[in-house]
C-alpha cells in the first residue's frame, strides 16, 4: 500500500493562493480585454514597465519581468508588428537596441488598465463588505511583500 505523503498547511496554502491568483490573473485579462484590448496579461506588463520606467533594453525588460531573453523577443516582436513599441539603436552603445512605448501603446494600456480598474472596483464593491475591506488591504500588503521575496 503507498505511503500517502503529509501535507503541510503551508502546502495547502500555497496552493489555494496559486490558484486564486491565477483565476483572478484571467478574470483581469478579461476585463482588460472587455475594452476591445486583446493585448496578453505579459505584454501589458512590458507595456507598463516601458511607460512607467522609459525606453530600455530587451536585456533589461527580460531581467524586470523575470522571463528568459527569448520570452521578451516574442513579446517584443508581438508589440512591434502591433506597432506599440519601437526600437531605435542606443545612443551611448550602438550595438543595443532601446525599446520604446509609442504613443498607441500608451493609449492601448491605458484603455486596458481602465477597463480591468473598473472591473475591480466593482468585484470588489460588490463581494467584499465594507468591515472586511481593512482585511483586503492587510492582504494586498502580504502579497506585496511575497512578489517582493526573491
Amino acid at each position: 500500500m503507498p505511503v500517502k505523503p503529509r501535507v503541510s498547511a503551508a502546502d495547502t496554502l500555497a496552493v489555494r493562493l496559486a490558484l486564486a491568483i491565477k483565476r483572478l490573473r484571467a478574470r483581469l485579462r478579461e476585463a482588460a480585454w472587455a475594452s476591445g484590448v486583446e493585448v496578453p496579461i505579459a505584454q501589458l506588463a512590458v507595456l507598463k514597465r516601458l511607460r512607467d520606467g522609459g525606453p530600455t533594453t530587451a536585456a533589461l525588460l527580460a531581467a524586470a519581468e523575470h522571463v528568459s531573453h527569448q520570452a521578451i523577443a516574442q513579446n517584443l516582436v508581438a508589440l512591434k508588428r502591433a506597432g506599440l513599441v519601437r526600437m531605435a539603436p542606443d545612443p551611448s552603445d550602438g550595438r543595443k537596441s532601446l525599446v520604446r512605448i509609442t504613443a498607441l501603446g500608451g493609449r492601448l494600456f491605458a484603455s486596458a488598465v481602465a477597463s480591468r480598474d473598473a472591473w475591480l472596483a466593482h468585484a470588489i464593491e460588490e463581494t467584499v463588505p465594507a468591515g472586511e475591506r481593512s482585511a483586503l488591504e492587510r492582504a494586498i500588503l502580504l502579497l506585496e511583500r511575497l512578489a517582493g521575496v526573491g
